[in-house]
């Protein structure tokens, strides 16, 4: 059953131009002159008779009991939604938008009205994208006449003195048209509840820094499940894949703790217990291979889906594409009946490239929003009342080429799909994606669809609300709407259902990141990084280099160089003397990552030219002030102002600062010195950079996802879906013991005669070594100290 598009506005409700009757616009006009939602409801309510109850079935907190019938009512009626589940904002103002839009729905009627009514006004494009069928239908009933100007004012707020000549017409449309809605029939509320992005973070614990969190996590999501279940008598709850994949815990269970015939694996013990329904593969869920996904799902305890993955030997699909769930629902008045409720998964086609390593060969991948397509003809034949879609593909917007990553928006725009669990992004809707076209930030919806993306690590809980009725056998939707709940970071509660299924993971995977993985031979710190190269840095592009390299043969960027980026995220600066890399020699584990490389990135690589390599360059010299020569006394070579998370140090070529030159680029990316070239020598296998040469730079997908200068100029992204810091693990693991050296590939051109300067920490002194460039002059302050670069 298709999902009718409407708008899933706030409740908003009602006022049309009547007739010809032009109303004064009056700027000044006081607030209190101004229709309420509350009043403007209850005579729509009592003018069309519609019938009350006493209004205990809502869940706003903000409607008295005078009020509350009249609002239960038009909600029941599908005239109106409330700002949230628990705010409905009886005080608020209405726009003339907005009543039109209510009038629209409380004058009932199959009829179709063409989107070209809305060209009679000048002023069309202030009407709401997602707005447009009903204000078109409301011109097509009469409701909406306009002003003599030809425009219709839609965000013109409604004045009191208007409400009764308004409710007056809409008694009358709705005379010429029967069928205005009642509200004796039952109805349906349904909420599908849902997650994404998992990535192993099953308990509230950051295990990188060995350490309790309490601001994600699926034992803290398992408390908001818990309370959206206890509001609703009818739910379903869905889990949108990336979920096997992401944390140490992850690794464990691969490595450490391999599955064994007939074990269920950790995250599905967990997901049992919160009593998931359906879940969709996200590409993290290959990255292992497709025996061991297949070892996974063999004891999952739920449909696992996914429509758009195909056997190369035999053409079919790789996975259970749809399912129907057959859920038993009770209505308003107490009776029970069957829903039949259809489920579709797709996943980012881009898995061929993050995984071909394990994939090429074996599966091929089919344009996801094509695959919906195939599909939705088919489970709507098999009879279900409502279909979703989980969707492992990003927002995107209105234009997708074929086989893109992000095509939930096309998704959304389909006939047919009632309602949309995206993700992949890494990011919120309703919330994010503001500037994205039919993008309904109140209502949660997407061309009309309502949709979530629940963020990360579970950090938040999905719904999507429907109120829903049965009529001569068919069900239909009178209201719909998208909205996330955030975890209660102030609060210590975890789901105990969730902590029980993982309890013995959880103690493993401990012992696993407080084990040693490896050794140093030397003291890993960051003290000089701003100044010289650096093995804190060093041991990362090695380690990203490492893994790239790995999986880039068969591939069309098999035959490029690899360079790789690093920057010095610790390095004192505004954190304090202590914000640095300070990792002893000897054993070293997985929890001193968080000392090495402080984000939870993913490994990107950009394929881009030897010139926009040099402007990555350029821009990162910004770390540095321009020291003249000829001045006398002490100059700071060091740019405070400069964010040293910016200062890219890039592996694979060799370069020099010219730091009596001035900075191409500021802390922006902007160009302020159009001639400034302070990188020289730039040289890759010894020779001068070709500028045309290209190369497959690795990063990670913040800066890849940035306007750096270079960055920007990229040719193509791949964007490798593992973690920076598990990629160093893996390399740490792989050299036993590690040597942590530098290669010295870049450096600070001496500049005769010049005292040059900077501050770092006083315990860099012991760290000086041998370095004949560095020397220390003193302690400063607060922990820092003076050291000069000669």
């Amino acid at each position: 059953m298709s999902f009718m598009k409407k708008i899933g506005f706030s409740l908003l409700v009602v006022l049309l131009a009547l007739g010809s009757m032009i109303i004064p616009q009056n700027a000044s006009a006081a607030k209190h002159d101004e229709a309420t939602r509350g009043e403007f409801i209850k005579q729509v309510v009592t003018a069309l008779n519609l019938q009350t109850g006493d209004g205990s079935s809502l869940t706003f907190k903000d409607v008295d009991k005078q009020l509350a019938p009249y609002v239960e009512a038009a909600v029941k009626a599908g005239l109106v939604h409330g700002r949230s589940a628990t705010l409905f904002d009886t005080n608020g103002s209405l726009t003339r938008e907005q009543a039109f839009v209510i009038s629209a729905r409380a004058a009932k009627t199959d009829k179709t009205y063409p989107m070209t009514l809305l060209d009679r006004f000048k002023d069309k494009k202030d009407f709401g994208a997602s707005l447009r069928p009903e204000m078109a239908k409301s011109i097509g009933l009469g409701l909406l006449k306009g002003y003599s100007d030809r425009t219709a004012k839609p965000k013109q707020p409604v004045m009191k003195n208007e409400t009764r000549a308004i409710v007056n017409r809409l008694v009358k449309v709705s005379q010429q048209h029967p069928g205005t809605p009642e509200t004796d029939d039952a109805t349906v509320a349904l909420r599908v509840m849902g997650t994404t992005d998992l990535h192993m973070n099953l308990v509230n614990y950051d295990y990188y820094q060995d350490k309790l969190i309490q601001d994600y996590g699926l034992a803290k999501v398992g408390v908001l499940i818990d309370k959206a279940r206890s509001e609703v008598k009818n739910t379903l709850l869905f889990d949108n894949g990336d979920l096997i994949q992401g944390t140490p815990l992850g690794t464990y269970e691969v490595s450490v703790n391999p599955l064994k015939k007939g074990e269920v694996h950790p995250s599905f013990a967990a997901m049992q217990a919160l009593d998931y329904d359906v879940m969709s593969l996200g590409n993290h869920e290959f990255n292992y291979g497709l025996d061991y996904l297949d070892q996974v799902i063999e004891t999952a305890g739920m449909p696992v889906l996914n429509s758009n993955v195909y056997d190369v030997k035999t053409g079919k699909n790789r996975y259970k594409p749809y399912t129907i769930l057959n859920k038993e629902v009770t209505d308003s008045k107490g009776a029970k009946h069957q829903l039949k409720v259809g489920v579709i998964g797709v996943v980012a086609p881009g898995i061929l490239r993050w995984d071909g390593a394990v994939l090429e060969g074996k599966v091929t991948v089919e344009d996801a929003a094509e695959s919906v397509q195939k599909f939705l003809p088919e489970v709507q034949k098999q009879g279900a009342d409502l279909v979703f879609v989980i969707a492992h593909s990003g927002i995107g917007n209105e234009k997708a080429e074929k086989n893109a990553d992000d095509v939930t928006w096309q998704i959304s725009a389909m006939d047919g799909v009632d309602g949309v669990l995206t993700g992949h992004n890494h990011a919120l809707f309703p919330g994010d994606f503001k500037d994205v076209k039919n993008a309904d930030q109140e209502a949660g919806t997407l061309n009309g669809t309502p949709v979530v993306m629940p963020g990360k690590f579970g950090s938040h809980l999905g719904l999507l609300d429907y109120e829903m009725k049965l009529k001569d056998g068919k069900w239909s939707i009178l209201s719909g709407k998208g909205s996330l709940r955030q975890v209660d970071e102030k609060s210590t509660d975890v789901h105990q259902g969730v902590m029980d299924a993982v309890s013995k993971s959880h103690e493993g995977t401990l012992d696993y990141i407080r084990t040693p993985v490896s050794k140093t031979t030397a003291d890993i710190t960051s003290y000089f990084a701003l100044v010289k190269d650096d093995p804190s840095i060093q041991i990362v592009t090695d380690a990203q280099k490492r893994y790239v390299e790995s999986q880039i043969p068969g591939t069309k960027y098999a035959d490029l160089p690899v360079l790789s980026v690093g920057a010095p995220f610790k390095a004192g600066g505004r954190y304090g003397s202590d914000y640095y890399t300070d990792i002893p020699a000897g054993d070293i584990a997985i929890k001193n990552m968080a000392d090495l490389y402080v984000f939870d990135n993913t490994i990107t690589g950009l394929v881009m030219t030897g010139a926009d390599v040099k402007e990555w360059l350029e821009m990162s010299g910004g770390q540095f002030n321009q020291i003249d020569p000829s001045k006398s006394g002490e100059q700071n070579v060091l740019n405070t102002n400069y964010r040293s998370y910016l200062f890219d140090v890039i592996d694979g070529v060799t370069y020099e600062y010219d730091v009596t030159q001035p900075n191409k680029y500021d802390g922006d990316g902007k160009v302020v010195n159009e001639g400034a070239n302070r990188v020289k020598n730039l040289k890759f296998d010894g020779k001068p950079i070709d500028p045309a040469q290209k190369f497959m730079v690795v990063t990670n997908n913040y800066r890849a996802s940035g306007n750096f200068p270079g960055v920007r100029n990229a040719s193509d992204t791949v964007a490798y879906q593992y973690e920076n810091r598990q990629a160093i693990v893996d390399y740490m693991v792989a050299n036993d013991p590690l040597d942590p050296s530098a290669d010295n590939n870049w450096s600070i051109q001496p500049v005769s005669g010049a005292s040059m300067i900077f501050e770092t920490s006083d315990k860099g002194k012991k760290y000086i070594g041998d370095d004949g460039r560095i020397k220390y002059v003193g302690p400063s302050q607060d922990g820092y100290a003076k050291y000069e670069l000669k």
